[in-house]
C-alpha cells in the first residue's frame, strides 16, 4: 500500500461495547425524552399549521432559513443537502437512542437517572405537566412549537432547576445528534479524517494476558504504576532505564495510530472518562479526562507550557522549596527536550490567528504555545480524538516506548481495587495492588463479550498511584487511607466559550487546536489569579453544546455557521477548590465542585476581552455561552474608527458584565483537573511529602496533576511530568540504595558462613 493511497483511508472504527441490556427508561419514559429531543434538534417544515412531528414555521421564514443555509454550506455539496439537514431531528437520527441509552445505563449517575426519570414521567401527567410547563397536556403530544415554548419559558425561569432543566436536556441532546448525525457533517463540509497530514506508524506493545483461572494471579515486580498517562509514563520511563522492574498497568485498552482520530461517538466511550459526560453534583460543570492508554497526553492539544513562576514561589511559600530549584528547572526542561517541545514549526490557523492578532490590536499581552510534536510541524484539529499521524508526543509515542525499550511491562484492562500493605512495627508499608484484569475480546477488540475476567495481585517493592486527579484518590480512599485531605483541594480551571461568526469560510477545525495564548487578565488579584484566553477545539460535537440554544430553527441556523466561526476559551485559574468523593451507591467517582463568585469576576473580565478580540477582528456575530444573553450582530462600519468604542457594542459588553454569570445558565467546562492528592510539607496540610509518598505510608507514591499544590495556571501537562520526573528519580535512587544495601548485607552473610 502506498503512502498516497494511506492519505485518503479514514481510520478504521473502533467498535463499541454492547449496549447495556435492560431498558434504562420506561416506553413512556422514552416517549417524552424523544420528544424533549425532537423539540432541541426538531425537523421544520413551511406551514401555518403546528404539528406534533416538526417545528412549524412561516413560508417566507422557512425560505429565508434554507436561503442563508445554503449560503453556508460548500459549493459541491449536494442539492438534497439541505432539505435533508432541514428534516432531520433527533429521533430520526440512526444511533440517538441507543446512544442515549448507552450514556444513561453506563455513565449517568445514580441520583441523575432517578431525577431524570421522575421529571419524564411527570411531563406525562396531567398534575406534573401542569406544575412544570403550564399545561394539563402530556408533553410528549404537544405541538412542536408548543413543545419550543415550554423549553424557552424553562431557560428564564426564575426557578433554577428549570433553568437547570433547560439547559442539561438542551447540551446533552445537541452533543449526541451532532455525533451521530448524517446530516450536519455536509452542511458544514466537515470530513471525518483530517485533510492535512498523514497517518504514522504507532509503537508495537506488547501486552501481558492473564491465563483463564479462578484463584487470583499474582505477577511480582519491583515497581507497579498504576496509570498509563503523563505522569505514568515518566515515571515508568525513569525507573526502568535506572534498571528496576517495572510494570504498568491501566484500566483503558490502547488503540494504535490506524483506529484515529476516532469518531467523537468512539473517542467519548473508548477515550474519556465515564464516556466523556461527567458533571459537578450541581450540573454547574462539566468534566473532560482521559482515560485511555497514555491517559490525558493522548487527548490533550498538544500545548507544552512550563510551570510559572509565580506558582512555582507560591509553592515554595507553602514548605516546597524544591519548585523555586535549579533541580526542578532542570526536571521541566528535560521533559520538553525528550518531547521536541518548540515553536518553531507551529503554523497558526485562523482561529489561533484571531486570537494573537486580535490581542495585538487591542495591545493585550499574548504568544505562541509550544507544541510537543516533536520538532515536526503538525497541523491537525482532530488530536482531541486521538492523535492519527503519531506526532504528538504524548506517553504512548514517546516516555513508554522508551520504557519498553528499558524492559518495562505493561498490562491494559487492569482495574486497581485496592493498594495492599503490609504492617511492620506499626508502619504501614505497600506491598502491591490488587484488581481485577479483562482481556480483549476473541477477535482482538473490545466490543464483544466473550472476554476472561481474572483477579490479579501484583506484588511490588514501590507502588505508584498515578490514576490521575479524579481516581488517585479513590484508590487511596478504597485501600483504607483517611487523611482528610485525600479528595480535597480539587482545582479544575473551570472554562467557558465565546465564539464569533466571520464572514468568509474558517473551517476551523484544520490547522493545530491551542498555539496561541493571551495572559492579559490573568494576574487580576496580584496573586496569580485570572483568566488566560486561549483557543477552542473546533470539532462540532466539543462546540455547538456549548453555545445557548434558543429556539429550534435558531439552532438549525446557528450549527451550519461553525465553518466560519472562531471560538476561544476562557480558562480561570481558580483559588477555591472543590473535592472528588466515592459515590455512595457504587463507588464510582462525584465531584462536588462549583466556581466561586471570586474565580466567576476574573472569568467575566477575560469573557469581556475575549468578545473584544473578536469585534475587532471583524466577527459579524459575537456569541457568549450564557443564555439570556443574546448574540452581537455587527451593523456596518460607520467608517468612524471607533472600534470597540462603537455604542452598540459597549451597551451588549454592559450588558453581559450586569448579567454576571449565574448559575445555572452559564456553561462551564474543565479539562484540567489538579490538587485532589495535595503535595505539602506535613501530613496537616497535605496527602503527600515533597519526594511524592503518601504520608504515614512506605512504599507508596502518588505522581499524576493531583499533588499540585494549587492549580498551575497553564495546561498541566509539563508540570505534571517534571514532578512525576522528580518523584521517579527519587525513586530510583532509593531503590538502588536498597538493593546494594541488600546485596552488601547477602555479601556479609556468605563471608560469614
Amino acid at each position: 500500500m502506498t503512502s498516497v493511497e494511506l492519505d485518503i483511508i479514514a481510520p478504521l472504527d473502533a467498535p463499541l461495547p454492547l449496549v447495556p441490556e435492560g431498558e434504562v427508561l420506561t416506553s413512556s419514559q422514552w416517549t417524552t425524552f424523544l420528544a424533549i429531543a425532537d423539540t432541541v434538534v426538531p425537523a421544520i417544515e413551511a406551514s401555518s399549521t403546528q404539528s406534533v412531528s416538526k417545528l412549524a414555521v412561516q413560508p417566507s421564514e422557512f425560505t429565508t432559513a434554507v436561503q442563508r443555509i445554503q449560503q453556508l454550506i460548500p459549493a459541491d455539496a449536494p442539492s438534497e443537502t439541505v432539505q435533508r439537514y432541514m428534516e432531520d431531528k433527533a429521533s430520526l437520527t440512526p444511533g440517538f437512542k441507543d446512544l442515549m441509552h448507552r450514556t444513561f445505563g453506563n455513565y449517568m449517575r445514580d441520583d441523575a437517572l432517578k431525577g431524570l426519570r421522575v421529571i419524564l414521567s411527570s411531563l406525562d401527567t396531567r398534575a406534573g405537566c401542569y406544575l412544570l410547563t403550564g399545561y394539563s397536556t402530556s408533553f410528549h403530544l404537544q405541538p412542536v412549537n408548543i413543545r419550543q415554548r415550554i423549553l424557552q419559558n424553562w431557560s428564564q425561569s426564575y426557578l433554577p432547576q428549570l433553568r437547570q432543566m433547560a439547559k442539561s436536556f438542551t447540551a446533552i441532546c445537541i452533543a449526541t445528534w451532532v455525533k451521530q448525525s448524517t446530516t450536519i457533517n455536509p452542511v458544514l463540509g466537515f470530513p471525518r479524517a483530517p485533510v492535512h497530514g498523514r497517518p504514522g506508524k504507532g509503537y508495537d506493545y506488547n501486552f501481558l494476558e492473564v491465563p483463564p483461572g479462578e484463584d487470583q494471579e499474582v505477577i511480582e515486580t519491583d515497581v507497579v504504576i498504576i496509570g498509563s498517562g503523563c505522569g505514568g509514563g515518566v515515571c515508568a520511563k525513569n525507573l526502568a532505564e535506572a534498571g528496576h522492574r517495572v510494570l504498568v498497568t491501566d484500566r483503558a485498552y490502547h488503540f494504535a495510530p490506524e483506529h484515529l482520530p476516532m469518531s467523537s461517538t468512539d473517542a467519548g466511550i473508548h477515550l474519556f472518562h465515564n464516556g466523556g459526560i461527567d458533571t459537578s453534583d450541581d450540573d454547574s460543570v462539566a468534566f473532560l479526562a482521559g482515560q485511555a492508554w497514555g491517559g490525558g497526553g493522548t487527548i490533550n492539544w498538544s500545548a507544552s507550557l512550563q510551570t510559572q513562576g509565580f506558582v512555582r514561589q507560591e509553592w515554595a511559600n507553602e514548605g516546597l522549596s524544591f519548585f523555586t530549584s535549579s533541580e526542578y528547572q532542570d526536571c521541566l526542561d528535560r521533559v520538553c527536550q525528550r518531547m521536541g517541545v518548540s515553536t518553531k514549526y507551529v503554523e497558526h490557523n485562523e482561529n489561533n490567528r484571531v486570537l494573537i492578532e486580535g490581542a495585538r490590536k487591542l495591545g493585550f499581552s499574548a504568544k505562541e504555545v509550544p507544541q510537543n510534536t516533536g520538532g515536526n510541524k503538525h497541523y491537525c484539529g482532530y488530536c482531541t480524538l486521538g492523535c492519527g499521524a503519531a506526532e504528538k508526543q504524548g506517553p504512548v509515542v514517546s516516555w513508554l516506548p522508551d520504557a519498553a525499550n528499558a524492559g518495562a511491562q505493561f498490562m491494559e484492562g487492569f482495574e486497581a481495587d485496592r493498594v495492599v500493605f503490609d504492617s511492620v512495627n506499626g508502619r504501614r508499608i505497600a506491598t502491591g495492588v490488587e484488581g481485577t484484569w479483562t482481556s480483549r475480546d476473541e477477535m482482538g477488540g473490545v466490543s464483544g463479550s466473550n472476554k476472561t475476567k481474572r483477579k490479579v495481585l501484583i506484588r511490588a517493592e514501590r507502588v505508584v498511584v498515578s490514576c490521575g486527579t479524579l481516581h488517585s484518590p479513590l484508590l487511596l480512599l478504597r485501600s483504607g487511607l483517611t487523611n482528610p485531605h485525600i479528595g480535597r483541594n480539587l482545582h479544575c480551571h473551570p472554562a467557558t466559550v465565546v465564539a464569533g461568526v466571520f464572514p468568509q469560510e474558517i473551517r476551523p477545525w484544520e490547522g493545530g487546536i491551542l498555539t496561541t495564548i493571551c495572559e492579559e487578565f490573568s494576574n487580576q488579584d496580584s496573586h496569580g489569579h485570572g483568566a488566560k484566553i486561549n483557543a477552542m477545539t473546533m470539532i462540532p460535537s466539543w462546540v455547538l453544546p456549548f453555545l445557548p440554544w434558543t429556539g429550534g430553527l435558531d439552532f438549525k441556523l446557528l450549527a451550519p455557521k461553525l465553518s466560519r466561526m472562531c471560538a476561544h476559551c476562557c480558562v480561570v485559574r481558580d483559588r477555591d477548590s472543590g473535592q472528588v468523593y466515592p459515590d455512595p451507591a457504587d463507588g464510582r467517582c462525584k465531584i462536588k465542585y462549583s466556581p466561586s463568585a471570586f474565580d466567576k469576576r476574573h472569568a467575566l473580565e477575560c469573557i469581556l476581552g475575549m468578545c473584544k478580540i473578536l469585534y475587532v477582528m471583524g466577527a459579524e456575530e459575537i456569541i457568549v455561552a450564557q443564555t439570556g444573553v443574546p448574540l452581537f450582530t455587527r451593523e456596518p462600519d460607520t467608517g468612524e474608527g471607533l472600534g470597540v468604542n462603537e455604542p452598540r457594542f459597549q451597551a451588549w459588553l454592559a450588558n453581559i458584565r450586569k448579567r454576571g454569570l449565574p448559575h445555572p445558565e452559564t456553561r462551564w467546562g474543565s479539562a484540567h483537573q489538579m490538587g485532589t492528592c495535595r503535595m505539602a510539607s506535613s501530613k496537616k496540610k497535605g496527602v503527600v511529602d515533597p519526594t511524592g509518598k503518601v504520608w504515614e505510608t512506605e512504599g507508596l507514591y502518588v505522581a499524576d496533576a493531583s499533588v499540585f499544590p494549587s492549580a498551575s495556571g497553564v495546561n498541566p501537562m509539563i508540570t505534571n511530568m517534571a514532578i512525576s520526573d522528580m518523584i521517579s528519580r527519587g525513586l530510583a535512587r532509593s531503590l538502588n540504595e536498597e538493593k546494594k544495601k541488600k546485596k552488601k548485607e547477602e555479601e556479609g552473610e556468605r563471608a560469614r558462613l
